[in-house]
């Protein structure tokens, strides 16, 4: 395949399944010879992955000055969506040329980004209006231009991408009025970045080594992910008293639902009678710490100094570090994913791929990556269940828990390996640009015009009225 110059946008580097498809997929082009460049709105060197900030990547960050990423907590869509379109513009205006632009997550800015004049390929993780709440008629007449826009936006694309068969049947539910069957592309492990060990001196590491058996739990902290099933299951078993469960994911200042979401499983944890720690992110500042519930213990700057967690059941790490991500897949018994209908979960994919046992709910992506009995188990999401699938695990001779360890490896190096994504990836650029780019920019732009117009309108009323 030729050698091509490839634009990557996506909204905010974090710490996250989708960010890790980001980097993973300019990994394995970069790894091919083709030239790559990541766009994205928010990137924070103390919160991202280690690629995105040690010059492995080329991230180039464009900020808005003049649009916040909300207005008193609230029009979070609206503000992100103007902050895309600056992106957008910046892309489509850089010197450089691009032969392919690979939108991630927001489909908003796609029609801007036609003046690149480069094919646009839009990764589709989940159709966002099906996420976002329409209890209320504010919240339904305020979501209702946004969710026109994502589906008009996302038609837009010369080529769409999802992440799972279960993604590919929600999204020709979700866009009726779009034609087009996506093709399915799920994202890849890089075992590589994996199978390597973290520093014995790292004292962030070293706050999570404990005598007893983890039980690891990985998901950003969002009320989604219900990861109250995972401290329910926990409370049921019989013989816990030799077992932590430990919490980790990504959490943010700047997302008040982080914060709150990790209070609420601290205190649901203590109303069942079980004890909680939480280790603070090494670079918290002093404001952030303050946002961490009470009992939170701080790295320290020696590994020597670090207290023991031996009295712990239920072990909070937001913000977790890279190393400390090994560490804990390392030393899992099992981890548990507890999402239910996600339409994918890297989580299980990383766990298989570090031999490890995996317990998650029996519906969406997890049924497409996770086979039953044989590299885990699929569950109702129900207390009950998830507690004895753990139960079974933990109770495993160490022969059958490493062979089924053995059985989640190979399906990983078979099925989701980072060179099989390349080859796959590579495909579907190579079709895409046998054709010429479809839709005209100019409609597009007019169309994104008015939507913006229109949630303008609805942005002054809440405001003034």
């Amino acid at each position: 395949m030729q050698k091509l110059s490839v634009a990557i946008v996506h909204p905010n580097l974090g710490i996250g399944g989708a960010e890790r498809l980001v980097v993973d997929t300019a990994l394995s082009l970069q790894q091919r010879g083709h030239r790559v460049v990541i766009y994205t709105m928010h990137h924070d060197p103390a919160h991202c992955f280690e690629e995105t900030r040690d010059g492995t990547l080329d991230v180039r960050v464009v900020r808005s000055w003049l649009i916040p990423e909300s207005v008193n907590g609230r029009l979070h869509i609206l503000c992100t969506v103007l902050r895309s379109l600056g992106m957008a513009r910046r892309v489509a205006t850089d010197r450089e040329q691009y032969d392919v632009v690979f939108v991630d997550q927001l489909s908003a800015p796609i029609p801007l980004l036609k003046y690149a004049h480069a094919h646009i390929l839009f990764y589709c993780h989940f159709p966002d209006y099906l996420q976002a709440p329409h209890t209320t008629l504010w919240q339904r007449l305020y979501r209702a231009p946004f969710d026109l826009l994502e589906e008009l936006t996302t038609g837009e694309a010369d080529q769409i991408v999802v992440n799972s068969k279960f993604t590919q049947s929600t999204f020709r539910n979700a866009f009726p009025r779009l034609s087009v069957v996506p093709r399915v592309l799920p994202p890849a492990i890089n075992l590589a970045a994996y199978d390597t060990t973290p520093p014995a001196d790292d004292p962030a590491v070293a706050m999570l080594r404990m005598p007893r058996q983890s039980v690891l739990s990985i998901n950003r902290f969002e009320r989604k992910k219900n990861i109250v099933l995972a401290i329910d299951a926990l409370a049921l078993l019989q013989n816990r008293s030799d077992l932590c469960l430990v919490v980790a994911g990504g959490w943010d200042v700047r997302v008040p639902e982080n914060i709150e979401y990790l209070h609420e499983l601290d205190a649901h944890a203590r109303s069942l009678g079980l004890s909680t720690r939480t280790v603070a992110p090494r670079s918290a500042s002093s404001q952030a710490l303050k946002l961490l519930p009470s009992n939170y213990v701080r790295v320290p700057a020696f590994a020597d100094d670090v207290k023991t967690t031996d009295s712990v059941d239920v072990l909070f790490v937001p913000s977790f570090s890279e190393s400390q991500r090994a560490h804990l897949l390392a030393t899992a018994r099992c981890v548990v994913y507890t999402p239910i209908n996600e339409h994918l979960g890297i989580v299980p994919l990383e766990a298989m791929g570090m031999r490890v046992p995996v317990v998650a709910a029996d519906s969406g992506g997890p049924c497409e990556t996770v086979v039953h009995g044989k590299t885990g188990y699929l569950c109702q999401p129900t207390a009950e269940d998830f507690s004895s699938a753990i139960s079974r695990i933990i109770s495993m001779s160490e022969d059958q828990r490493s062979e089924m360890g053995r059985a989640g490896r190979e399906r990983v190096e078979t099925e989701f390996a980072l060179d099989a994504y390349a080859t796959k990836l590579e495909g579907i650029i190579s079709d895409m640009i046998q054709y010429p780019t479809t839709v005209s920019a100019i409609f597009g732009v007019l169309m994104t015009l008015f939507i913006i117009c229109t949630s303008a309108v609805i942005f002054l009323c809440a405001r003034y009225l």
